[in-house]
């Protein structure tokens, strides 16, 4: 199971090569949010994921596992974070040339209701949130759990600084889309 946990790393590796590709062809941009809050979230994101991967997050109590060590639940984390890695993934070409990294309005900007946005506003983030809660099962650690709140919580104050652009630029089109969609899980 050693082999899993290091298993784990490579479909993050993956989203994020397909981020950097996919990030040369965008809008170009109309309006962000200020460097601070930009570069500050992407601290976090690093060192989150740093401290998944790294011996130093072991430490004290955090170390401690939350998950019985077993095939079966490190199977069903593993299957978990590649569903969550899928979804942010099919989330981000659904977007094309309106995704940004920073909370941004493009030129041309659009409303996008297609893909896993017919249900959901924020589904990358859904999708980060499921990955990452799979990660945690076969990590199996309080580190883990903690991780994964710190991102939660980065991506909920992200998600509403979007929700503001987006209703400044759309206005009632957005509300109407806010409506009939979950943030960050489907309305059905």
């Amino acid at each position: 199971m050693a082999h899993l946990t290091q298993f784990v790393q490579y479909p993050w590796l993956a989203l994020v090569i397909y981020w950097l590709i996919s990030a040369r062809m965008v809008k170009r941009t109309k309006e962000r949010e200020g460097q601070f809050s930009f570069w500050l979230r992407i601290v976090v994101v690093v060192a989150v994921f740093e401290f998944l991967f790294s011996d130093w997050g072991r430490i004290g109590w955090l170390g401690h596992r939350f998950l019985p060590r077993t095939p079966a639940i490190a199977w069903t984390g593993v299957v978990v974070e590649i569903l969550g890695v899928l979804l942010a993934a099919w989330a981000r070409y659904s977007l094309g040339a309106n995704w940004s990294g920073a909370v941004t309005l493009k030129e041309g900007h659009e409303l996008i209701g297609a893909g896993p946005y017919k249900r959901i506003r924020h589904p990358i983030y859904s999708g980060i949130a499921l990955g990452l809660a799979g990660t945690a099962i076969v990590i199996g650690q309080w580190r883990a759990v903690l991780a994964f709140a710190a991102i939660f919580i980065a991506h909920f104050i992200k998600a509403r600084k979007e929700e503001a652009f987006l209703a400044r630029e759309f206005g009632p089109a957005f509300e109407a889309h806010r409506a009939h969609t979950g943030m960050f899980l489907p309305k059905l």
